[in-house]
């Protein structure tokens, strides 16, 4: 049965196709295209995540942060880089730890 994708998909998925008795049809990304498929990929990694329960959260955040190292390589950002933000960010406004849901304001 045919089916229809259109999305980025991890590098052996193809092959996992092929071992599994199925044929594939699939197209290299140019590299502007990879960088917009990466970012729906994001969305819909962090989508999985939040709908994820308790057994499932770790698979899905995984796959998550393995999206977010591929958009950081594909615009150079570095680990280091991102973490001095994540400090920057978390000394100028806070982390979560408090747990604070914002109701409104006036």
């Amino acid at each position: 049965m045919e089916k229809e994708y259109h999305k980025l998909v991890r590098d052996s998925i193809p092959e996992f196709i092929r071992e599994s008795g199925n044929e594939c049809e699939f197209v290299i990304l140019s590299d502007r295209e990879y960088r917009q498929a990466l970012r729906q990929k994001l969305i819909e990694e962090a989508t999985e995540a939040a709908a994820a329960d308790e057994d499932d959260l770790v698979a899905e955040l995984a796959d998550l942060s393995e999206v977010m190292d591929a958009v950081m390589a594909s615009v150079g950002i570095s680990g280091d880089r991102l973490l001095a933000e994540k400090i920057k960010r978390r000394e100028a406004r806070g982390s979560f730890a408090k747990k604070i849901m914002l109701l409104r304001t006036f």
